[in-house]
């Protein structure tokens, strides 16, 4: 259940990364750096990149990206791709050219890796909990504001998997579009009307609801801080009619015990807005 079309996802995402680099060098660079022009504009300089924490790389086409607006004659080496994982200490991008240029880019690069391999390092975290299970982790809208779809796309490399990505590709119907539709089987039904090829996903909060919406024939029913218990009982009650996706209270002790009820997917807040950067380092090579 990957909602973002594929096609329609990686447009998007080409787009998001030309877009994101000029904005990190707008926002960092500004008019001119004024401290690279106490460097000789000829100076030649070689840089390594290396990370102090054990991670997930993730960010590569960015750092790319931010590179080639800034200076095209900078050669970037790198020693990983996304989604592998590296051990504390270890280089994983050597870069060589313009010494302005390196120590320029440097503190825009390293902010977006350190960012997007955080994301991508907590969903390897989670995803590892439940690997035997067959759940599904999934992400959520809780992203960092401007960054959804790089830190989608970070867990995805983390071994994840996205959720709809924005409120125009799927349907989540929750507690208030339920009661301003007039009830489960009513906003169901107009969603189909609306969309029929999009999925249609509903919020439930009791088993009762559970019922309604499987009668309604939501394709995904999401069990809202359903207990355990609740959970067995929603996996037998639904018997593969609807895809079930358990929502709330899911952090790193919750998390296996949620996955071993039987339900398809879980879905976390937390694998986008509770992260830790990585610890990131650009040094000149004499």
């Amino acid at each position: 259940m990957d909602y973002p079309d594929t096609q329609t996802y990686h447009t998007k995402l080409v787009e998001e990364i030309r877009e994101a680099a000029a904005r990190l060098l707008a926002e960092d660079v500004g008019p001119g750096d004024i401290t690279a022009q106490l460097i000789p504009d000829e100076q030649f300089a070689r840089a390594r990149v290396i990370t102090r924490d054990a991670c997930v790389l993730c960010g590569v086409a960015w750092v790319d990206e931010l590179f080639r607006r800034l200076d095209t004659t900078v050669t970037l080496r790198w020693q990983a791709a996304d989604g592998d994982a590296l051990a504390a200490g270890q280089c994983f991008l050597e870069l060589e050219g313009s010494a302005r240029s390196l120590l320029t880019g440097e503190r825009a690069a390293l902010n977006l890796l350190q960012t997007l391999s955080a994301t991508a390092t907590h969903t390897r975290h989670y995803v590892d909990l439940v690997g035997d299970t067959g759940v599904r982790l999934l992400d959520t809208r809780k992203t960092l504001p401007g960054l959804r779809l790089a830190q989608k796309y970070a867990v995805a490399c983390g071994g994840g998997h996205n959720h709809r990505i924005g409120l125009w590709d799927a349907f989540l119907i929750k507690e208030n579009h339920i009661a301003a539709c007039g009830g489960i089987e009513a906003a169901v039904s107009a969603a189909r009307r609306i969309a029929s090829d999009l999925p249609v996903e509903v919020e439930v909060e009791t088993l009762a609801e559970l019922d309604q919406a499987l009668a309604a024939g939501a394709d995904v029913i999401m069990l809202d801080n359903f207990g355990l218990d609740e959970l067995r009982e929603a996996v037998r009650r639904t018997a593969g009619k609807a895809t079930l996706e358990a929502s709330g209270n899911v952090d790193r002790n919750t998390l296996r015990a949620i996955a071993e009820t039987g339900v398809d997917c879980i879905s976390s807040g937390a694998l986008t807005k509770d992260i830790k950067a990585v610890d990131l380092s650009m040094r000149l090579e004499d």
